[in-house]
């Protein structure tokens, strides 16, 4: 089953929320289109630094090529490789594209198709924000929640837990 990676920009002004529209569905895997046409596929996205790195290393490519007297069976071997491999990393490009425009990778759905990864994903994001009412807890930046919160009952260690701990663990109030 394809994964799929969710990016949405950065909340403009007050919003704490960014644009649900906005959001990106980039599928992880082989790109066919990246691999037969990978120059179109380029400026489809709008991948521009990469598009420019794509044709400064065709353009070396064929010159070094030729420099080396290669022949044509190398040339379209060569050049085929350098299609596959566009093919294989075009998903990474995207990623890396969206990530110079300050977007962040909010979360990863595993899903048959685009359509049922956006279902799933909003589903699953709705219920969180009903529940936690916060972006911000999706970002996997985020710090883990404290364990001394009060009202939490595991906020307090058991008694006498701190006398049976066994291992590497230190003891409280001792030098380090």
């Amino acid at each position: 089953m394809p994964v799929y990676t969710v990016h949405a920009p950065l909340a403009v002004g007050r919003e704490s929320v960014p644009a649900t529209d906005r959001f990106v569905f980039v599928r992880d895997g082989f790109h066919f289109w990246a691999f037969v046409a990978g120059l179109i596929w380029l400026i489809w996205h709008r991948l521009w630094l990469a598009l420019l790195g794509y044709v400064v290393l065709s353009i070396i490519g064929e010159v070094t090529l030729s420099l080396l007297g290669a022949g044509a069976g190398i040339r379209i071997a060569v050049m085929g490789l350098f299609a596959l491999l566009m093919g294989f990393e075009a998903a990474t490009l995207r990623r890396w594209t969206l990530s110079r425009r300050k977007w962040h990778q909010i979360d990863v759905v595993a899903a048959a198709d685009e359509e049922s990864a956006e279902r799933r994903f909003f589903e699953r994001w709705t219920a969180q924000r009903s529940a936690v009412n916060d972006l911000s807890a999706t970002d996997r930046g985020a710090p883990p929640p404290t364990r001394h919160s009060p009202g939490q009952p595991f906020s307090r260690p058991p008694s006498g837990a701190r006398e049976e701990i066994i291992g590497l663990f230190p003891q409280p109030g001792a030098s380090r």
